[in-house]
């Protein structure tokens, strides 16, 4: 149960002044449901006004504060119109406050001709005429302007305005109590860091003062010592220890050979399934290095031991990808592999349920039907969790109650993970990786080209439809921005490529109903289309052999795991495959450095390892990358910096002071209550 003295923390957003229904669903848009989001909900950064008495003192672009007398209002021939009041400073120069729509009707209120007010906001020049739009802030003499020369800046939503969302920060800092130190005194003292409340209130003032390292640092000490803690209890329950005869292994008729990689992660996975402790193993492999073949391997072992063994897939289509290239792997050895899926009904499907009850089936692959109360089986003994950062820890733990006793477990990633986000993602697990690609596959040609060679590209693509290929073109939005950008949105290119080439094109993005999604996928992986157009909801896991182009539209948007995943989507076949990343005019540093790095190696770790570097240093381009980290406070350069730090502490305190005892356990327990890593308190006894 959460501790009482965090009770405060979770009351609901409503319970402060002025959050009615209409103010709750945009704070909702933002996750802030609770007063513990609020404190969370850091600044994206600080403007800082400079307070002056003569306009001419200030620079056109600067953040200012002024008093100005108001000398007169002018309003707009139509509503379109802009609503200027005209106002003067000490000096005697006029400045025009100006006002879009709605707003107007604030400005009649707040600046009545005659009346002196403290006016803060950005100064611009509209002509010959010096003017501030939409002001800041307009308060009256005595008011507390100078309080609001550092002013933060949150991220918004529509119907919530700045001073809205600090004066409720505001008030979630006033309910927010003390709690106990869950740091070691010497490494408070060592980096200066002060006390976790005094650490909120300074982080949304803009005084740093070590506030937000402390306040990362919570948040990585706490996912360290919950993974922890579910390691330590998963060493403690008791499996089934797995060996196998190699009767069902040997009859494999692989098309070829294993890879270094490949025979040393199965000798891991040999070694973990022969314990009575259940393993939980990380598979990381780079696109295409052939992590299918060792869960296969993997779980052949737990038929060959007289069990059963289950694949979970994040989506039906990667269930049924996988279903088949089992199926068909599967065959010579006799192991008998089922489908089970929530579209799955009727007589076929109490045929499936039945075989897994009375151990007919050896193996079988599908969605989370698989692991539904109606699914019962004879013995599971054995799990793959396929695209492990779709399922988290908590879902990784429901897996321990199908089995008579808590089953194997073996996650698999085709993300190269660098090795600091490794530990913050997956510390509970052990970690194989895939680093070597099979012989036989080919590397994919990449190229980049600017936005005036599309018409080429276009008939290049034509060309390749011709020759009965398919290709993928992916873009980095559903619709176009508004706003000055030309973003290449897959609704417009759609259109535009389906007018050259018809029926033959498709359409996939992550707003589309699954149904729909999953039709268009098919007509695509069945050869019935030719050209998929896209958002990243295809980066993971769609395997078309036939597929020997892929288009990355904008590809600066994208971070380079991405890019990289989603350039393994070709050259899964024999034929040559191309990548073209089509760029937009306007390039950053590391945006170019991310783009040559692409031409230069298909090295996935390498890739993974640089990409935290570049984006660490402050610049995150693009999409925020899926599984890119579970932290919501941290940044990927603290990630960087602190986990290691937090990691030791966290093995210290479970190693040397007995988990979660004493009074700096308790407040740790409070910690994981906090930031809602609860299930490491679960896992302790009594906990």
């Amino acid at each position: 149960m959460r501790p009482d003295v965090l009770n405060p923390l979770f009351t609901e957003t409503d319970a402060l002044d002025g959050v009615g229904p209409k103010l709750k669903k945009p704070l909702e848009k933002l996750g802030l449901t609770r007063v513990r989001d609020l404190d969370y909900h850091l600044p994206e950064r600080f403007v800082t006004r400079r307070a002056i008495a003569d306009l001419d003192e200030a620079g056109e672009g600067e953040q200012i504060v002024v008093r100005l007398t108001v000398t007169e209002h002018r309003g707009g021939r139509n509503a379109r119109a802009p609503y200027r009041v005209l106002a003067q400073d000490d000096a005697g120069n006029i400045l025009a406050l100006t006002y879009f729509g709605r707003a107007s009707y604030s400005a009649r209120k707040q600046l009545p001709v005659g009346e002196t007010r403290w006016v803060a906001g950005k100064l611009e020049r509209y002509g010959d005429m010096l003017q501030i739009v939409h002001p800041d802030h307009v308060l009256e003499e005595g008011g507390d302007t100078l309080n609001r020369l550092c002013e933060p800046v949150y991220r918004l939503s529509e119907g919530l305005t700045q001073p809205k969302v600090a004066g409720l920060v505001g008030q979630a800092l006033q309910r927010t109590p003390e709690l106990p130190e869950w740091i070691e005194r010497s490494q408070i003292e060592k980096e200066d860091w002060p006390a976790w409340r005094d650490a909120l209130v300074l982080a949304h003032k803009g005084e740093d003062k070590g506030a937000r390292d402390r306040l990362a640092y919570d948040e990585l000490l706490a996912n360290s010592l919950a993974l922890m803690l579910v390691r330590a209890d998963n060493r403690k329950r008791k499996g089934q220890p797995l060996q196998g005869d190699r009767s069902y292994r040997d009859r494999l008729q692989l098309p070829f050979p294993l890879t270094g990689a490949q025979i040393r992660s199965i000798a891991e996975i040999e070694g973990d399934l022969a314990q009575e402790a259940p393993m939980l193993r990380l598979l990381q492999g780079d696109v295409g290095a052939g992590k299918t073949v060792v869960a296969l391997e993997a779980m052949l072992i737990a038929v060959e031991a007289g069990t059963q063994a289950a694949m979970l897939a994040p989506t039906e289509i990667l269930a049924r990808q996988h279903y088949e290239s089992l199926r068909r792997m599967a065959e010579p050895t006799g192991a008998r592999v089922a489908l089970l899926t929530g579209r799955d009904k009727g007589k076929a499907r109490e045929a499936t349920l039945m075989g897994l009850l009375d151990g007919s089936i050896d193996i079988v692959v599908g969605t989370h039907a698989i692991f539904q109360d109606k699914v019962a089986y004879r013995n599971l003994a054995m799990v793959v969790i396929d695209e492990q950062h779709r399922f988290g820890v908590g879902q990784r733990l429901m897996l321990a109650s199908k089995g008579r006793r808590a089953p194997h477990v073996l996650a698999m990633t085709a993300t190269p993970i660098p090795r600091t986000l490794t530990l913050a993602q997956y510390g509970e697990l052990d970690v194989s990786k895939l680093d070597e690609l099979p012989p036989g596959r080919q590397a994919i040609e990449t190229v980049v080209m600017g936005q005036d060679k599309l018409g080429a590209l276009v008939d290049r693509l034509a060309a390749q439809i011709a020759e009965g290929r398919q290709a993928y073109w992916v873009c980095p939005m559903v619709r176009e921005m508004d706003g000055p950008e030309e973003i290449a949105a897959a609704e417009a290119r759609y259109a535009a490529l389906a007018e050259r080439f018809g029926t033959d094109v498709v359409l996939v993005h992550g707003q589309l109903a699954p149904e729909m999604k999953d039709a268009a996928m098919e007509r695509f992986a069945s050869g019935d289309a030719k050209l998929l157009v896209a958002t990243t909801v295809i980066e993971v896991g769609v395997d078309v052999p036939n597929a020997t182009l892929m288009v990355i539209e904008q590809a600066e948007r994208f971070g380079l795991a991405q890019l990289h995943q989603l350039r393994g989507r070709v050259g899964r076949g024999s034929e040559k495959s191309i990548c073209v990343l089509v760029r937009g005019d306007t390039l950053s540093e590391t945006a170019r450095e991310r783009l040559a790095l692409m031409r230069e190696t298909q090295d996935g770790f390498r890739l993974a390892e640089e990409d935290l570097r570049l984006r660490g240093g402050g610049e995150l381009l693009g999409t925020r990358q899926s599984g890119d980290t579970p932290f919501t406070v941290a940044s990927l350069e603290q990630i960087t910096q602190l986990l290691p730090k937090a990691y030791d502490d966290a093995r210290l305190m479970i190693e040397r002071d007995g988990g979660l005892e004493g009074p700096r356990g308790e407040a740790a327990r409070i910690l994981l209550y906090l930031f809602e890593r609860d299930y490491g308190v679960k896992t302790l006894r009594g906990g």
